[in-house]
């Protein structure tokens, strides 16, 4: 899939082609849309890792121990700068569920 994406952008990136207004807001789509999976992966991730300690947990721990598994959680997008892109910049018409 990634092979798909990397070879639609070499074509649209072509100097011949990215003058072309439309063709930089494809480009843009795209990797909007390839940094969205990546959120929805990273957070899925997170929950099933933290679904995994609650379920390690006895039935009397405090809720202090929930939340500093919550707390333990991170997105790359965030925590290293380089990652977060331009998705968190424009209007992608998702709703933000995390």
């Amino acid at each position: 899939m990634v092979e798909g994406f990397t070879e639609a952008l070499d074509i649209l990136s072509d100097g011949k082609l990215n003058k072309d207004p439309s063709v930089r807001d494809a480009i843009m789509m795209i990797i909007t849309a390839l940094q969205g999976q990546d959120r929805i992966e990273q957070r899925c991730h997170n929950m099933a890792l933290a679904t995994r300690q609650f379920a390690l947990l006895p039935t009397a721990a405090p809720e202090s121990v929930y939340d500093e598994i919550w707390s333990s959680l991170s997105l790359d997008e965030l925590r290293v700068s380089s990652m977060s892109g331009i998705a968190a910049l424009q209007n992608h018409g998702d709703a933000e569920l995390f």
